[in-house]
């Protein structure tokens, strides 16, 4: 009956916006979020971090503006919000960059009272941090499900806007699954016009059912100030991370080595789909997990573990919060018809391992065909090196983007075939010396395999 009586406030909420304000006058008059808010609040805290300062650009750019690059200070403090989800172990939820290179955290409560936190592990590139107190007592807020928001419903965000402690503002969700701000490395944010001002970092955004469903994080302020765009982190994503910090104290993500992008109307047309949601695969990683599996270029991802995937930021998201050695479960269309795949994830580096051990001696090179005229070396049929991943036996045998491999062990190399197949030639026990034109000069390299 209570879920009843909101939902028809919604509504009628909208009927009002759309039709005139007068209707407004139907609403009861004792309706108020009132009852929500003095139920939630004492779940949002405040949080003052001491900041170590490891440079100038470690500051704000307010803080630039007021201090002198020379006199930089060895520490500032950064005010901010947090919520508490879990009230028996003290555990505090906020954003990553509200606590990083703190020396300090103090937590304080609605009730006044203080305590110092320990920080449990912090997730810079989806800005999620996780902190714990010491206190009995506590108020946790319940999560919510932010798969099931919609533009629309009504949202308050809970926080500390400049040091101003339990301030409340509402608004609507303006969009969702706001991506490419280059605001964090993993970005699916809910957007919203409730007022988010510097301080609510960290806070509370929640549903009019009093749920948290996302972690304020960021505004766009061109002033300094609140325009009506926030953005927050779903809950979902939140709660992923946060199980891991408890678990591992971080966060290491697998990874599939496969690139997509997004299924646009024409590309649906070509491809003979019939709708444009879905992620089609542009690149499966040699040695990865992708390939390993059977994943091909052109397949289209529509889902990952039962999860609808309508654009390639879906994919990326559901991917960057599995756990190492974790199972994925994608859902594909090949050539129209639906495909299960069973991939399991691996640390990134283990991929990168297994490609050094297949191909020591050129392993993170990048390479391409040269033919050219060159006034110092006349004409010149080589493999021109696009780029040398650092600490590889490449480089450290001083291998360097826009050299020119020109012969391999004294034999003359035309084109990056005729280099794989010498390299491949080369036993365990040898090394590979490559002639390499570099800018008007000439230089040999010795490449080993374990430089």
């Amino acid at each position: 009956m209570k879920n009843m009586k909101i939902v028809m406030l919604k509504i009628l909420f909208l009927l009002c916006s759309l039709m005139s304000l007068n209707c407004f006058a139907n609403i009861p008059a004792d309706f108020s979020l009132s009852p929500m808010i003095e139920k939630t609040s004492p779940a949002v805290v405040n949080i003052r971090a001491q900041i170590k300062v490891m440079s100038y650009d470690r500051l704000s750019p307010l803080d630039r503006q007021k201090l002198n690059p020379n006199e930089i200070p060895n520490a500032i403090l950064s005010i901010a919000s947090g919520v508490i989800v879990d009230a028996k172990k003290g555990y505090i939820l906020t954003n990553a960059h509200v606590i990083d290179d703190a020396q300090a955290v103090v937590v304080t409560l609605k009730d006044g009272r203080h305590y110092n936190a320990k920080i449990i592990g912090l997730d810079k590139p989806s800005d999620i941090a996780l902190l714990q107190i010491n206190a009995i007592n506590l108020i946790e807020l319940p999560m919510g499900n932010s798969n099931n928001l919609k533009v629309g419903d009504f949202v308050v965000a809970i926080g500390n806007p400049y040091g101003l402690n339990q301030t409340v503002s509402s608004g609507i969700v303006s969009a969702l699954g706001r991506a490419a701000l280059g605001i964090e490395n993993f970005e699916n944010f809910i957007q919203t016009d409730a007022s988010i001002n510097p301080g609510n970092s960290g806070g509370a955004l929640l549903n009019i059912k009093g749920e948290l469903v996302g972690i304020n994080t960021a505004i766009l302020a061109p002033n300094q100030g609140s325009v009506g765009i926030g953005f927050a982190i779903p809950v979902n994503m939140a709660k992923s991370v946060m199980m891991q910090l408890i678990q591992f104290g971080n966060v290491r993500r697998g990874t599939l080595g496969v690139g997509a992008q997004d299924v646009t109307p024409d590309l649906a047309t070509a491809l003979n789909l019939k709708s444009s949601d879905g992620a089609v695969v542009t690149l499966v990683m040699v040695n990865s997990p992708a390939e390993q599996a059977g994943l091909k270029v052109g397949d289209v991802i529509t889902a990952v573990d039962n999860n609808i995937v309508k654009n390639a930021n879906d994919v990326v998201n559901a991917i960057a919060f599995l756990r190492v050695n974790s199972t994925a479960k994608l859902s594909i269309l090949r050539d129209g018809k639906p495909v299960s795949l069973n991939i399991q994830t691996t640390d990134p580096k283990k991929r990168l391992e297994i490609s050094e051990k297949l191909d020591p001696f050129l392993f993170g090179v990048g390479l391409k065909n040269l033919n050219i005229f060159s006034p110092q070396h006349g004409e010149i049929h080589g493999v021109l090196v696009l780029s040398v991943l650092e600490d590889t036996n490449a480089w450290h045998a001083d291998l360097r983007p826009n050299d020119v491999i020109v012969s391999v062990n004294q034999q003359p190399v035309t084109n990056i075939d005729a280099l794989k197949k010498i390299v491949a030639s080369v036993n365990a026990h040898q090394e590979l010396v490559l002639h390499v034109l570099r800018d008007a000069g000439a230089v040999f390299l010795v490449i080993n395999k374990e430089s």
